[in-house]
């Protein structure tokens, strides 16, 4: 491409989703005074656009409506408009989706918002076509209709949207009614529990039949409701079907069998066809549930699924100086002489391209069989494509194969005439040859943001496997990028966390000229992170930033009179909406995930009223945990948390001693949803022995390696027999 026609403000941002529309003819501001300013000055009515750098339909908007110059002119004449990357600042893309959940009953991205000068939505939808259709009414249509209603009824348009506010501030609100306690854990588990075992897929796991999404959270309120039901039969039922989904899930085509990772949901019943982008949370959140898996059922096909993810994160999203990028994209050309991306590109197969790229005979397979036959075979590969015409709107995968196992190892191998591992010997050349031909392909558009959140969600995933799996290189990864966010996501100065960084020119990393302070979710994933981080590494910094960031996050965003916290800090007079999110959703949400982290909090520093504030988050929530826990499994597994009091496993010895080695090593092979893991080894200028004065008076028995398991300070006899430990661990 030749020089660019067009150049808007968005050229100064770093956000790569922002930089993508810097070229459109449209004269679009980023989020900030100076557009308010105009639309004010003006008295132009505001277009807010939202979306992020890999939604395949935001792409499509823009290619249809943002580049079209009749459209920008529409736009630049009766509007000022405004681009919003969600990741950058979901303080702003959650007030208005609230709207337009509320007024259109769907929503989703991208998301079109019409605003009055000061703020206020009135008008709001989706993805719009660029002309009328049959069914839709075309984007030029809406925005010349609402230039028009600006016109001429504005004050009706004023009086409505004032409304709209009063009404979303009163639906939105999520305080205690009264002298609410916790709920009773029992009632919200077996609840939540029946929900999801209602909504469970039997055949190929899951919860719903098509678009099927990982959903990381029910998996893991399921482990906790085994664990604690592990000899009734409800126990073995939330296991299996734990267990069933993730074995599905890593035969399915929403599996990169190539390229490893998980892309972000599958559009069909069966895990095949999925909408392939690729999310740093995905990764993250899935890694912690196959370590789990693995932990669990010591299954090592579980553990081999989370070497997968782990080695494509640490391959594809991964920034030189430590930090984790956020996403890949879902769409790409297909070839470098390709005009236009497709979804998909990057990752699919014509049986043609597998036979040229496997044609050797098998040695020892029936006669004439090839690579390709077995291959193909194995993965579910078809002449004329494998992917159902429905579940491909806009024929760009006609003829192509999403590769998705078929059929296990034994029997592919019987029907070849070979030996398993043989099998499993060849398969691993084809994917390697595979690779390497795909390597040839036009990559997809890589978001090199990095985002304190989502970094601190994978982080947790590198610790929790190199506790479980015993993998001392993914525990040093953690620590890596732990020090990264201590670099570039935190200022010491107050004590706070930065949202986002960017990867610069020559690798270097950029801030923006006004750093995006953290929000309630940054801090929650980061405190989760560095507790799994000291469990797996012992090292007492990490917990002590930890404490300091709760300390931060409770003078932030915690609600004093309706309890739980905030998602955004007040003071920020753009921001209409103070809200606390009420769902678990592709991650979850963060009030359910800090209820744990004060638990571990308090478990580690001594302060009960921790344990008090965990409490009244789950009064605050109490009416939903009863009635729909099912939209909160993660606060609903919590809750269990809360009412069974975590156990401190307190291990006394040398952490380089072999004695010391074999007992964490017995502690973090099991699962256990309700202990925290601390060593004292005897350093009474520690951080700990400062935090815990209790620990003082714990000591090695007959100088061999002794644990204690110790409920609110108060201790157990002591353990040298590794056997012994491990039966004391389960809940």
């Amino acid at each position: 491409p030749g020089v660019p026609r067009h150049t808007n403000r968005l050229i100064n941002e770093k956000s790569p989703y922002l930089l993508q529309h810097a070229h459109n003819p449209v004269d679009w501001y980023p989020w900030g005074q100076e557009a308010f300013d105009k639309a004010k000055t003006e008295n132009k009515l505001i277009f807010l656009s939202v979306g992020y750098s890999t939604c395949h339909w935001c792409h499509v908007m823009e290619e249809e409506s943002f580049k079209s110059k009749e459209i920008g002119e529409i736009m630049n004449e009766h509007f000022v408009c405004i681009k919003v990357d969600r990741e950058e600042r979901p303080d702003v893309d959650k007030v208005y989706m609230t709207f337009v959940q509320a007024t259109s009953g769907g929503g989703g991205w991208p998301m079109s918002v019409w605003l009055t000068p000061d703020l206020k939505p009135f008008a709001g939808g989706t993805y719009f076509p660029p002309e009328d259709g049959v069914h839709r009414v075309g984007f030029r249509t809406v925005l010349l209709r609402i230039a028009e209603q600006w016109k001429e009824n504005k004050d009706a348009l004023l009086e409505s949207s004032h409304r709209i506010l009063v009404a979303l501030q009163h639906t939105s609100e999520i305080r205690v009614q009264g002298q609410e306690s916790p709920p009773a854990a029992k009632e919200v588990m077996d609840t939540c529990f029946q929900q999801l075992s209602r909504s469970y897929d039997e055949d190929y796991g899951g919860f719903s039949k098509s678009p099927k999404f990982p959903t990381p959270v029910n998996l893991n309120f399921l482990f906790t409701y085994w664990a604690l039901h592990r000899t009734a039969p409800e126990g073995a039922r939330a296991l299996q079907m734990a267990l069933h989904t993730l074995k599905m899930m890593a035969h399915g085509g929403i599996h990169d069998h190539i390229g490893q990772g998980f892309h972000r949901y599958s559009t069909d019943q069966h895990w095949h066809v999925p909408h392939f982008e690729k999310m740093l949370y995905d990764q993250g959140q899935l890694a912690a549930m196959y370590s789990r898996a693995f932990q669990i059922s010591g299954d090592e096909f579980f553990a081999d699924v989370v070497r997968d993810i782990l080695l494509y994160v640490s391959r594809d999203l991964s920034d030189q100086a430590g930090g984790f990028y956020s996403a890949e994209d879902a769409d790409s050309y297909p070839t470098t002489t390709s005009g236009e991306k497709r979804e998909g590109a990057f990752c699919v197969w014509t049986a043609e391209e597998l036979r040229a790229l496997l044609p050797e005979p098998v040695e020892g397979a029936t006669e004439g069989t090839t690579l390709a036959d077995v291959f193909m075979h194995h993965y579910g590969v078809e002449e004329a494509g494998n992917v159902d015409p429905m579940k491909d709107p806009h024929q760009e995968l006609q003829g192509k194969n999403v590769l998705i196992a078929r059929s296990s190892l034994e029997l592919t191998a019987a029907r070849f005439g070979l030996e398993p591992a043989q099998l499993s010997a060849l398969l691993q050349e084809c994917r390697h040859r595979l690779s390497s031909a795909r390597a040839q392909r036009p990559r997809p558009h890589l978001d090199t943001k990095m985002l304190a959140a989502w970094n601190g969600l994978m982080i947790s995933g590198f610790a929790q496997a190199g506790a479980a799996l015993a993998e001392q290189g993914y525990v040093s990864r953690a620590a890596e990028a732990a020090a990264f966010l201590r670099t570039h996501l935190f200022d010491p100065d107050s004590g706070r966390l930065l949202r986002s960084c960017y990867r610069g020119k020559d690798n270097s990393v950029e801030q923006s000229a006004v750093p995006i302070q953290g929000f309630l979710e940054d801090y929650v994933f980061v405190i989760q992170a560095l507790f799994d981080l000291y469990e797996a590494s012992l090292e007492q910094s990490w917990l002590e930033w930890a404490l300091h960031l709760q300390h931060m996050q409770d003078k932030l965003f915690w609600d004093p009179k309706g309890f739980a916290y905030f998602s955004t800090e007040a003071g920020d007079p753009s921001l209409l909406l103070r809200l606390k999110d009420d769902q678990d959703g592709a991650e979850p949400t963060p009030n359910s995930v800090t209820v744990t982290n004060l638990l571990r909090a308090a478990c580690y520093s001594g302060h009960m009223d921790w344990v008090e504030k965990a409490g009244k988050i789950l009064a605050a929530f109490s009416e939903r945990l009863q009635k729909i826990p099912i939209t909160l499994p993660e606060m609903a597994r919590a809750t269990a948390v809360f009412h069974h009091t975590l156990k401190q496993v307190v291990i006394c010895g040398d952490p380089q001693g072999e004695d010391t080695k074999e007992m964490l090593h017995c502690v973090r092979s099991v699962f256990s949803p309700n202990k925290v893991l601390m060593v004292a080894d005897g350093d009474s200028a520690g951080f700990l022995y400062r935090q815990l004065p209790f620990l003082a008076s714990l000591e090695r028995k007959d100088g061999k390696a002794t644990a204690y398991i110790c409920s609110n300070f108060t201790c157990s006899l002591p353990v040298t027999s590794v056997q012994e430990l491990r039966g004391m661990l389960s809940p």
